[in-house]
C-alpha cells in the first residue's frame, strides 16, 4: 500500500507484521508475509515479454532510442494510486507500451513517441453480453466527430481484455483480465463500432462480465485504460 505519512519522512524495515520501504514512486507499506505465486501460463507469458523487452532496452536499442523514451516519460507523467503525476522513466514506458502490443501480436515499437500524450479516445460501453453466442458487444458511448484517429491508422488497435464471470453484486473488479481481441486500425478500411468480441471464459445469464480496454497507437503511445461491465443476458 502506497501512502502519504504525516509522521514519517522516511521509513525502512519491519515493525510487527508490517514492512516499510520506498521506491521511485514514494514510501509504501506491505504485509510481512511470504508471497504466493500461482505461476499461470499467462503470467509466464507476460514475464517473458517483460524480460525480453528489458533485454532489448539494454542490448539492442540505441542510446538515441533510449533517450527518446526518457524524453517521452519526462513529458508524459503517469498518475499514481494517490492521484499524483509521476515520471516512471524511459524503460518503464518502453515496457508499458510494448507488452500489450506483443500480446496482440503487433510490431514492437523501439523509437520513443514524439507526440507527448497518452492518445485520448472516446469512451466505450458494453451494450450486450449474451449467453447464447458467448460474446459481448462494445460500442462508443457517443459518436466522436471526427472518428477516433486510431481507427484509420495502420499499426494501431483497440485492445480488449476480459475477466472471468463474477457475481452480479460485484461493482469493483481489479483483475485478473486476459487478452481477448484486438480491433485493428486500417488506413484503407477503418473498423467501425459496435464490435462483437467472443470471450474465452464461458458465462451464463445473470453473471457479470468486466472488460479492461485501451488503445495502442502505431508510434507506441498506450492510452489510459477504461473499465466496462455488463450483466449477461440469455
Amino acid at each position: 500500500m502506497k501512502f502519504k505519512s504525516i509522521l514519517l519522512s522516511q521509513a525502512s524495515g519491519s515493525l510487527a507484521g508490517t514492512t516499510f520501504s520506498h521506491n521511485r514512486g514514494g514510501m509504501y507499506t506491505r504485509a510481512r508475509a511470504t508471497p504466493v505465486n500461482p505461476n499461470t501460463i499467462q503470467q509466464q507469458l507476460i514475464r517473458s515479454s517483460v524480460a525480453q523487452l528489458t533485454s532489448l532496452w539494454v542490448d539492442t536499442l540505441t542510446q538515441i532510442q533510449r533517450d527518446s523514451w526518457d524524453l517521452y516519460a519526462l513529458n508524459v507523467p503517469l498518475i499514481d494510486r494517490l492521484g499524483e503525476p509521476r515520471n516512471v522513466g524511459g524503460i518503464a514506458m518502453y515496457v508499458r507500451s510494448n507488452v500489450p502490443r506483443l500480446q496482440a501480436l503487433l510490431p514492437r515499437v523501439d523509437d520513443g513517441p514524439t507526440i507527448f500524450d497518452l492518445s485520448p479516445y472516446a469512451p466505450h460501453e458494453i451494450t450486450l453480453a449474451s449467453e447464447g453466442p458467448q460474446a459481448i458487444t462494445i460500442d462508443e458511448v457517443l459518436l466522436p466527430i471526427p472518428p477516433d484517429a486510431f481507427l484509420s491508422e495502420d499499426g494501431a488497435a483497440y485492445l480488449v481484455f476480459t475477466s472471468r464471470p463474477q457475481n452480479p453484486s460485484i461493482n469493483y473488479f481489479k483483475g485478473p483480465f486476459r487478452f481477448e481481441s484486438a480491433i485493428l486500425g486500417d488506413a484503407i478500411t477503418p473498423p467501425a463500432f459496435p464490435v462483437i468480441v467472443t470471450t474465452v471464459f464461458p458465462f451464463v445469464a445473470g453473471q457479470k462480465i468486466f472488460v479492461r480496454a485501451n488503445v495502442t497507437r502505431a508510434d507506441g503511445r498506450l492510452a489510459v485504460q477504461e473499465f466496462l461491465s455488463a450483466i449477461v443476458v440469455a
